[in-house]
């Protein structure tokens, strides 16, 4: 395989990462900060930088993730009791410990499949670097002693925002939007923190195994496929 790919093949691989998706992020504009938007991303949005050369990546920066919930999220809604009530510890802790899963997952599923997590730039390295936006949790709890259960048909949303820029000049190469839901049926089941943890992690593992079948595709399947060809990747 050549040192150089056209961003045409990035497209291509970084649509089949987004194609793993489940649900859908509304179409947004064509064009975000000097990337375009790629065709053929159905439930979820790519953007490349045009005409970019790719060389080839071998190790990975990952940056720590950021989370941000939903602007009309209220863990507090329904007039929850004084011990079922999320403070602002409890709030910054959800944040916390998403983040913490997502880098974890994200290192666990990229150093298995052959990207080593390093800290410094290079020219085979590449950024990655996630965020969560968008996180609804249905039904937060904080564990307390009781009887007291809450069932929903849903526990929740969130949607992956995740950059990939070159580590030396800090270019941004592509950008993948994702938004997912977690369990989602038309039978009311228990919501607490354990599902609700369960699902994200289940959410967080697909986004990691899909970004790893994407990076194989590029750099370890030969040449990466034609935009909008229907790679799969993730579970």
């Amino acid at each position: 395989m050549s040192l150089k790919h056209r961003a045409s093949s990035l497209a291509a691989v970084f649509m089949a990462l987004v194609a793993a998706g489940c649900a859908s992020t509304p179409r947004g504009p064509s064009e975000w900060d000097g990337l375009v938007r790629q065709p053929d991303s159905r439930f979820n949005a790519v953007f490349v930088r045009p005409d970019a050369e790719i060389p080839s990546y071998a190790s990975i920066i990952l940056a720590p993730a950021t989370v941000q919930f939903a602007r009309n999220w209220d863990p507090n809604r329904g007039g929850r009791s004084a011990s079922r009530r999320l403070d602002s510890g409890d709030i910054l802790a959800i944040k916390e410990n998403l983040a913490t899963m997502v880098g974890e997952i994200f290192g666990e599923e990229l150093a298995a499949g052959g990207y080593p997590i390093v800290t410094e730039p290079g020219p085979d390295t590449l950024l990655v670097i996630p965020a969560i936006i968008d996180l609804y949790v249905t039904a937060p709890d904080t564990m307390s002693a009781g009887r007291s259960r809450t069932y929903t048909a849903n526990s929740g949303r969130m949607t992956l925002v995740l950059e990939v820029r070159d580590s030396v000049t800090g270019e941004t190469l592509a950008r993948v939007v994702d938004g997912r839901s977690g369990r989602n049926s038309s039978i009311m089941n228990v919501t607490n923190r354990v599902t609700n943890t369960a699902d994200a992690r289940r959410i967080v593992r697909t986004w990691s195994q899909a970004l790893v079948s994407a990076l194989d595709s590029l750099y370890k399947s030969g040449p990466a496929p034609a935009a909008g060809a229907a790679v799969q990747g993730g579970t």
